[in-house]
């Protein structure tokens, strides 16, 4: 496994030579959780290539309430339902999403 340096290095090189912006899914663990919105929800949802607009049409919510629990606010017990049931997750996975259920 390369370290960090060495992967900083490789993808700076990329960049030059392609031109581009090049983006990489890092490992991801669903025990992350920002340390200020005690939930995974942004995580998650980038994780699996989703803009807020797509979570929140999935889910029936507006892109303003994914913005809101994304930065920690509180949100009513049928929206994390909704979000939940939206991303892919079965109810009983609800502690890998928002911590305070």
């Amino acid at each position: 496994m390369l370290d960090k340096a060495i992967w900083k290095s490789l993808i700076w090189v990329l960049t030059a030579l392609l031109g581009k912006r090049l983006y990489v899914l890092k490992p991801f663990s669903l025990e992350k959780r920002c340390p200020l919105t005690e939930n995974s929800l942004k995580l998650l949802r980038e994780q699996l290539l989703l803009s807020k607009a797509e979570l929140a049409r999935k889910a029936g919510v507006s892109p303003m309430t994914i913005d809101r629990i994304e930065n920690g606010e509180k949100c009513r017990m049928e929206t994390k339902r909704k979000i939940i049931l939206a991303l892919g997750y079965s109810l009983e996975d609800k502690d890998k999403i928002f911590a305070d259920l």
